[in-house]
C-alpha cells in the first residue's frame, strides 16, 4: 500500500505534460515524456516522467499498468541510447519523498550522463548512529 499524498494536477510536470508550459523534449511516446532537465548536473540531464498521475516511483510500481511500467522504462532505455550516454555509462536517479529530496511530486526519473561522475550517491552519513 503506497502512502503518498494524492496526486497534484497542478505541479510543473502535470503541466507539462498538458502543454500548458515548454519544455527542451528529447523524447516523447505515448507511455512517456523525456525533456532536457532546467538545472543540469551534467552535460547530460534529461527528465523522464510517466504519462499517468504517479506522486512517486513507490505509487508508479502499485499503480501503474505492466503496460505502462515496461513502456516506460523502455522509453528511459531510449533517453540513455538517443543521448549517447549509453556507450560511456550514465546514472538513472529517481528521488522519492522528502527526505530524498523530492521536489516535484510527479514520478520522475533523472538520465544523467556525458561525463565522469562521482563516486558518491548522496551526503551519506560517515558512520551509521549508535543504536542503545
Amino acid at each position: 500500500m503506497t502512502t503518498t499524498a494524492p496526486y497534484d494536477k497542478t505541479n510543473i510536470f502535470a503541466r507539462i505534460l498538458r502543454g500548458e508550459l515548454p519544455c527542451k523534449k528529447v523524447f516523447e511516446n505515448e507511455f512517456a515524456l523525456a525533456f532536457e532537465d532546467i538545472h543540469p548536473s551534467a552535460p547530460v540531464h534529461v527528465l523522464v516522467i510517466p504519462k499517468g498521475e504517479f506522486v512517486s516511483f513507490d505509487d508508479f510500481a502499485a499503480k501503474a499498468s505492466e503496460v505502462m511500467q515496461a513502456g516506460f522504462w523502455r522509453a528511459v532505455g531510449t533517453v540513455a541510447r538517443q543521448t549517447g550516454v549509453d556507450k560511456t555509462g550514465y546514472r538513472i536517479v529517481a528521488n522519492h519523498g522528502a527526505d530524498a529530496h523530492q521536489i516535484v511530486f510527479h514520478f520522475h526519473v533523472h538520465v544523467i550522463g556525458g561525463r565522469q561522475l562521482s563516486s558518491k550517491m548522496a551526503n551519506m552519513p560517515k558512520e551509521l548512529p549508535q543504536t542503545a
